[in-house]
């Protein structure tokens, strides 16, 4: 009869730790899944809408004002452009962003970039700084990507050149 009891507790006992869980996993993840489901999504195809855009003398279509492809899964963001050069090719290339602050190094035709890509408080606007080195340049840029609503993605771009400061806002229409 004892051994039946002793049984009984340690039965009793995990049944009582699993409930414990259960509970509190139950109030822990909606806030969790809640902080990621409060961020701004930029997957998607986005064609430039030149119309109400406004780009820098420096040409924003060269410095990454056209259409791409952005795929935002969990802590990453991934960016495709495709382009035409001046030799009639098309080429591709694809940028990636941690989503944590946390440095990300991407590698293109004109040598290698390291960004950090940050979320605002409310979770709306991602704010990418990059910096790179061109021909001995350094350059840094400084880009906010916002939804304005769910077929719309404005990008301001502050570049930092040699020849001063240069503000772009691109927006782009979602396809």
């Amino acid at each position: 009869m004892k051994r039946n009891y002793d049984n009984l507790q340690v039965k009793g006992s995990l049944i009582m730790r699993l409930i414990s869980l259960t509970i509190m996993l139950a109030f822990v993840t909606p806030v969790m899944m809640n902080a990621q489901a409060g961020k701004s999504n930029f997957s998607g195809t986005w064609a430039l809408n030149a119309e109400k855009s406004t780009m820098d003398q420096a040409g924003g279509q060269r410095m990454g004002g056209g259409n791409f492809v952005a795929k935002q899964e969990g802590n990453l963001l991934s960016v495709d452009r495709t382009r035409t050069n001046r030799d009639g090719e098309t080429t591709t290339t694809t940028s990636k962003y941690t989503l944590d602050g946390k440095e990300s190094v991407n590698t293109t035709g004109r040598g290698e970039s390291k960004s950090t890509a940050k979320w605002s408080a409310d979770g709306k606007t991602l704010t990418i700084i990059t910096k790179s080195s061109f021909n001995g340049n350094e350059r840094t840029s400084t880009e906010a990507w916002v939804l304005t609503d769910a077929k719309t993605l404005t990008i301001s771009r502050t570049r930092t050149t040699q020849d001063g400061e240069m503000t772009t806002k691109m927006v782009y229409d979602k396809k």
